[in-house]
């Protein structure tokens, strides 16, 4: 068993000025047990967090800064890689950009709160304009038909692309593709822009205080490899993202509250099958960081130190 807790020490200046506040018992117990192991460094300059890189690791992925084949993955789930191949896929998310002053903000198309009907509706009115692109929309993706849709397109093959916790809640310039294959996708926003504006969809939605869809987000690009004869991965990787909409939101209280929950919950349960013999890793990430415990045999000096000195869980946390 294979537990990944993203934004367990998020960069935001209030939820690291809560970390002594944190009482995180189950933690300190695991700490006791579990060794160090595996230590996965990062930037946060990365189009791909290192949270994403645990779990590709963990599923046999492989692919380079903003390649890892998310989409392509799923369209293999789907059947589809069969009929237009392992590339050229990308996930498409509808989303909320704001203009400020001197950059553009997209807000975190989790908020967003589509309905299912409303994202049909979008997709039929944006579906057009991608194809004339070269770009078919499947409005069918498993399991996300109203949060994003699976696309796929001569553009996309090897565009390396900014996952979406990159950019929620941040400007869009830094991470938007400025290679010149990008080009079409350029004037697709501004197409959709103009599209959306006046969209009955968002009509309605303001008399709801709901924000406007009014961009979209490309993200999960990147060719799918299987190579012949590497046995898959065998572990199975549990994500908790509890913590992400507080961290992003830089929320200190509601990322508390979050972590509080989840220890006294997932690490609880970590922490009796460790008991009970059974195998546990578990990856705690930063924004830059993912570090893997695991469970080794301990020297007696090691037992001992851990008795007189017991590791700290926000000492951990802050090594992140």
């Amino acid at each position: 068993m294979h537990t990944l807790i993203t934004y367990a020490a998020p960069p935001g200046p209030h939820c690291k000025a809560a970390l002594p506040q944190l009482v995180l018992p189950n933690l300190g117990r695991l700490l006791r047990h579990l060794s160090p192991g595996a230590r996965l460094q990062g930037q946060s300059t990365d189009l791909t967090p290192v949270h994403e890189r645990v779990q590709a690791q963990a599923q046999g992925l492989e692919g380079a800064d903003g390649l890892i084949p998310w989409a392509a993955q799923e369209a293999q789930r789907l059947d589809l890689t069969a009929l237009h191949g392992p590339q050229g896929w990308a996930w498409v998310t509808p989303c909320h950009w704001t203009v400020q002053s001197d950059h553009v903000e997209m807000a975190d198309p989790q908020h967003l709160a589509l309905t299912p009907r409303d994202a049909e509706t979008l997709y039929l009115a944006m579906q057009p304009y991608f194809a004339e692109d070269g770009i078919t929309l499947f409005a069918h993706a498993q399991g996300q038909t109203h949060t994003r849709w699976l696309a796929h397109g001569a553009v996309f093959a090897n565009l390396p692309t900014a996952s979406l916790d990159r950019v929620a809640g941040h400007g869009v310039d830094a991470w938007l593709p400025r290679q010149p294959q990008a080009k079409p996708l350029r004037r697709l926003q501004n197409e959709m822009q103009m599209l959306l504006y006046t969209h009955p969809v968002n009509d309605q939605r303001a008399t709801f205080h709901l924000s406007a869809v009014n961009a979209f987000w490309v993200s999960g690009t990147g060719t799918l490899h299987v190579p012949h004869g590497v046995p898959q991965p065998t572990t199975t990787c549990s994500v908790r993202d509890a913590l992400r909409q507080p961290a992003l939101a830089d929320d200190a209280a509601a990322w508390t509250a979050a972590w509080h929950a989840l220890d006294a919950s997932t690490l609880a349960h970590d922490l009796e099958r460790l008991q009970q013999g059974g195998p546990l890793q578990v990856t705690l990430c930063s924004d830059t960081q993912a570090l893997t415990l695991e469970h080794r045999p301990l020297r007696p000096l090691q037992r001992l130190m851990r008795r007189i000195a017991p590791p700290q869980a926000q000492d951990f946390l802050r090594s992140l």
